[in-house]
């Protein structure tokens, strides 16, 4: 299994316990670099319009677990409507 793929197992088992890095090793691998950083917050473009959005956010290291479930939502939708995310 992959890295990404652990997370993922991890993020729906525990989606309050999840680093922030993580998330976005996760976010990256699916809708590549985030098209803004550096601040707490990261915007993720996907290939539809609307909701769900991937913007995640740094809390002190961790993801928020609204975030998180967020974030499963849309690479669900991805690979249902889109194929596989990469």
């Amino acid at each position: 299994m992959s890295k990404i793929e652990d997370i993922i197992i991890q993020m729906k088992s525990n989606p309050k316990d999840i680093s922030f890095s993580n998330l976005c090793r996760v976010c990256d691998f699916y809708f590549r670099k985030a098209r803004q950083e550096g601040s707490s917050h990261r915007v993720y473009k996907t290939p539809w319009q609307g909701d769900p959005r991937v913007n995640i956010q740094n809390h002190k290291g961790r993801a928020k677990a609204y975030q998180v479930k967020q974030v499963l939502k849309a690479i669900e939708r991805l690979e249902v409507n889109y194929g596989t995310g990469k």
